[in-house]
């Protein structure tokens, strides 16, 4: 295994379905699966519902921050996302869509509402999932590792 670096996730089967996951993320422990329709035994959030809370939590937390430092009435954001997969213009791809609903309960004006709306398009994972991505891989191995 490799060594632990900072915001480092670690996923390994667990053992206790077919695609049953053990998720280490800093000290924090949890499950993944797929959905018992997809074959999995739904003990944990599957990997695009996981996508959809760091979108989610990325969101909220943006919008408490700037919140705090402008000291608006904002008593609670919560954050609805679901996502989908839809043949792209040219008719051969799929492109995938993130839909986010944000309600505020607060005693916000029309100015504030549209304002929090303009910052959590700006949040860092939204960011992230509007461009383009690389992934590096490579085959862990006793030694060094290989790079795909």
């Amino acid at each position: 295994m490799s060594e632990t670096r900072q915001g480092m996730v670690t996923v390994a089967e667990s053992g206790s379905g077919p695609y049953s996951q053990l998720v280490r993320a800093g000290r924090h422990v949890l499950s993944a699966d797929e959905p018992e329709a997809r074959g999995g035994h739904d003990v944990g959030p599957s990997p695009y519902e996981f996508l959809l809370v760091g979108l989610g939590a990325c969101t909220a937390m943006t919008l408490r921050s700037y919140v705090e430092r402008h000291n608006w009435e904002l008593r609670r954001t919560t954050v609805e996302l679901w996502h989908e997969t839809r043949p792209a213009a040219d008719g051969r791809s799929m492109i995938d869509h993130f839909h986010r609903a944000i309600h505020f309960d607060g005693d916000l004006t029309d100015e504030q509402r549209l304002r929090l709306f303009e910052i959590a398009e700006r949040c860092p994972v939204s960011q992230t999932l509007r461009r383009s991505s690389a992934i590096d891989s490579c085959l862990a191995i006793a030694g060094p590792p290989i790079a795909a």
